[in-house]
């Protein structure tokens, strides 16, 4: 970053020498991770890597080991609020997508992220400054379509889209996305990355967590592959996505093929 804005910027994450456990088995060993302010970074690893875990650590649902020589920083701090955090940090997990069971509205979804809940209730007092947000979000995505329709009428990609206007709707700094296209096809994994890559070059910081290549839009600079909960590879994009290093990662042969930017690992 050198002498830009973003070196006067506490890092977005900055995780030093944390171990977690999950059922008495150690997930992260040691780890140690910092993703500077403004910097657009992939997490990649086969299931079993941490990968979840992390984001796990980031919304506080778990803890790691006490330890003073350890630490968890979300934008400089070591202590969030988590209502207040998201308003700075908008995160999109598979399981926000699986609570989404609810009869509500497309609309109703993304203004639910000011109050913290999926979906609105009756108690819930929206303003004319939450629904203008809410439609900037929505065209963001380029959903306002949906704005309308039922949650729960809308296919995998739709409601993703959504989600991700929730996680902007109070425009956050960075989207933390769990593998953003699972369970989607192939017509709605190019609509989610193309706004994506859209969000990335407006400004919006984006980090991926994810084991699909093809998630790792053209926008990412840099990639840090998991092994074993530790960080086995960490580099640009370009030096980390190669058949040696994924065939490490996930223990099994590949060939890596490179199309306009994006990513896709073949088995041999």
């Amino acid at each position: 970053m050198g002498s830009s804005i973003f070196s006067l910027v506490p890092p977005l994450l900055e995780f030093t020498n944390l171990t977690v456990y999950r059922d008495d088995q150690i997930v992260l060993d040691g780890f140690s991770l910092r993703i500077p302010a403004g910097q657009n970074v992939a997490i990649v690893g086969p299931n079993g890597s941490g990968k979840s875990t992390l984001l796990k650590l980031v919304t506080r649902e778990l803890f790691p080991v006490v330890d003073p020589a350890s630490s968890l920083r979300v934008l400089g701090r070591d202590r969030w609020l988590l209502f207040e955090l998201r308003e700075h940090l908008g995160i999109v997990t598979n399981d926000l997508m699986a609570a989404c069971t609810r009869e509500m509205t497309g609309r109703e979804l993304v203004l639910s992220a000011f109050f913290g809940s999926v979906g609105l209730w009756p108690h819930h007092e929206v303003t004319a400054a939450m629904d203008a947000r809410a439609r900037q979000a929505l065209e963001a995505m380029e959903v306002t379509h949906l704005a309308g329709r039922s949650v729960n009428q809308l296919s995998s990609g739709e409601a993703r889209r959504l989600l991700i206007a929730r996680a902007l709707a109070h425009g956050p700094r960075a989207l933390v996305l769990d593998e953003p296209t699972n369970s989607l096809d192939l017509r709605a994994c190019h609509d989610l990355t193309a706004s994506l890559g859209r969000l990335a070059r407006a400004g919006t910081n984006i980090v991926l967590v994810t084991h699909h290549l093809p998630d790792i839009v053209p926008e990412i600079e840099r990639v840090v592959a998991l092994k074993d909960g530790r960080v086995f590879r960490d580099g640009p994009t370009e030096e980390v996505l190669t058949p040696a290093v994924l065939t490490d990662v996930f223990g099994i042969q590949v060939d890596v093929v490179r199309h306009n930017g994006s990513y896709t690992a073949l088995p041999r």
